[in-house]
């Protein structure tokens, strides 16, 4: 059996997992790196009777750097206000500050759509999370270019969508995908979906897609990467998230994790404990999105 020891970033502080979702919002904020920019959001929602609840903050420099504040916090009544507060938020603050922000409802779920091919573990993880209330998702899809996972789909109540992908069909294929996606959903999750997704796609589905990835990117790409690891003989099994873009497994990476093995691993092994590092993985991802903690800043990433 391969020798298991805790993961380098076991004891890494997580963020929190659940938060009381009455009256809470979320507030993201982004601009260059300037005095003043905590205390303007924290005044603005000190004067309407907001209560800070957490907030956190960074910047990428000590001089030019670029800011980003996560704030969240309690408002009664927040649903009935929140077109207003989002228009005078922006007259106020951040049209003289230079600020790019985001205002969410934190008791509205996000709409998630998954995307698969066979491989069936991530998938069943992600639902099986959702029905538990550990995601705090709303899954309304998932499509499949296989129909090997229709059975286990609709054992959860979610449609499943089989849509056929080859070589000569992919335009029409994406064509019909986006037909389902298209501004219906607030992120689209590739749980192993092992087809590359066109600029195209990026560009009309309307919303960021999280793949997952069976290495520390960009190690063993393609097919057979755990016989190519064993081969390798290597001593770390890890998984990475990031988003899509076009360039192919190359988007800003949202989390990553690793388990050690040995020597004495089978490429059998290599699979299992893979496919767990990429549950674990791709999970933490998809939650930290939806509970927008992820700020990204070019290619990279600030997980609050």
């Amino acid at each position: 059996m391969p020798d298991r020891q805790p993961s380098p970033t076991a004891t890494l502080e997580r963020p929190p997992h659940t938060e009381s979702k009455s009256d809470i919002a979320r507030l993201l904020v982004r601009c260059a790196d300037r005095p003043g920019v905590v205390a303007a959001v924290s005044a603005f929602l000190s004067e309407r009777g907001a209560n800070i609840i957490s907030l956190d903050q960074h910047s990428t420099d000590y001089e030019g750097g670029a800011f980003f504040q996560r704030t969240v916090f309690r408002l009664p009544g927040f649903v009935a206000e929140r077109d207003e507060l989002e228009h005078d938020f922006r007259e106020t603050v951040a049209a003289p500050l230079g600020l790019d922000f985001r205002l969410s409802d934190a008791a509205t779920p996000k709409r998630v759509a998954i995307m698969v091919s066979k491989l069936d573990h991530c998938l069943l993880d992600l639902l099986w999370r959702a029905k538990r209330g550990e995601l705090d998702v709303n899954i309304g899809v998932v499509i499949a270019n296989h129909n090997d996972l229709a059975e286990d789909v609709r054992g959860f109540g979610i449609p499943f969508v089989h849509i056929p992908v080859s070589r000569d069909t992919k335009p029409e294929a994406e064509a019909r995908q986006l037909e389902v996606l298209r501004g219906n959903y607030d992120l689209v999750v590739l749980a192993r979906y092992m087809q590359i997704i066109s600029a195209n796609f990026l560009a009309e589905v309307g919303c960021p897609i999280i793949n997952i990835h069976h290495s520390f990117l960009p190690a063993f790409i393609g097919a057979g990467p755990y016989q190519r690891a064993k081969e390798r003989g290597v001593k770390l099994v890890g998984a990475t998230a990031h988003y899509v873009t076009e360039d192919l497994d190359e988007g800003p990476i949202i989390e990553q994790d690793v388990v050690r093995v040995s020597h004495r691993a089978s490429t059998q092994d290599l699979v299992r404990l893979g496919a767990d590092v990429e549950r674990a993985v791709l999970s933490r991802a998809v939650q930290w999105h939806c509970e927008d903690r992820v700020a990204r800043h070019g290619n990279t990433t600030i997980v609050f």
